[in-house]
């Protein structure tokens, strides 16, 4: 989370996500067998704008496995570590296997629609690898998606103030082809591991 601490909330979309994982290390289902995120409910349909001002559906991915991640570009500090993490992360897969790395979309999706027009976005995502598409939209169309995602955000501090931080959840997941959920790429533990998990789930 960004702007404030994990003991500030606790989302159940978020907990349902761990206790995912934590079923597939325990049966082992994370050395290839079942995705570790397979049934979950998490994903789902959305209507967005891109860096360019167009409209974006989910449907426009179909057939690409996407890496899903929420922040905002004034992040003071975790947005831009974990998508430098992310950016990184692709671009190893990508010297390692370009041909299934070409199958993976990086999508940011902006939890702060008043600040992160498209014209923003475009310039923070541009930073982290040129493939990466940003995403914003009106404040409905952002709630309804980062719920869709399991992804809680809030903005803290005094609501009247233009420098205010937004709390939310920093996962990055990685989607398949149909939209399904496979896996929570560890961003923390930096590129390496990104590109690891990109390895071993995209087919």
């Amino acid at each position: 989370m960004a702007g404030g601490t994990m003991n500030d909330y606790r989302p159940f979309a978020m907990l349902a996500l761990l206790f995912a994982l934590l079923l597939s290390a325990c049966s082992g289902a994370s050395e290839r067998g079942d995705p570790p995120l397979k049934g979950a409910r998490v994903g789902g349909p959305f209507t967005l704008v891109n860096q360019d001002g167009q409209t974006v559906r989910d449907s426009d991915f179909k057939g690409k496995y996407r890496i899903v991640y929420f922040g905002y570009t004034y992040c003071p500090d975790v947005c831009p570590v974990d998508m430098q993490a992310l950016g990184q992360g692709l671009k190893m897969f990508e010297k390692t296997d370009a041909a299934r790395a070409a199958k993976v979309q990086p999508i940011f999706i902006s939890v702060d629609p008043e600040r992160d027009t498209p014209a923003v976005i475009k310039e923070f995502v541009a930073n982290f690898h040129p493939r990466f598409i940003g995403l914003t939209g009106t404040p409905e169309q952002l709630a309804a998606s980062a719920k869709e995602f399991g992804v809680y955000f809030a903005r803290s501090g005094d609501p009247a103030a233009k420098d205010y931080l937004v709390d939310h959840t920093n996962i990055a997941l990685l989607m398949g082809p149909e939209g399904e959920p496979i896996a929570m790429l560890p961003h923390d533990k930096g590129p390496g591991a990104v590109a690891a998990e990109l390895q071993r789930w995209v087919e």
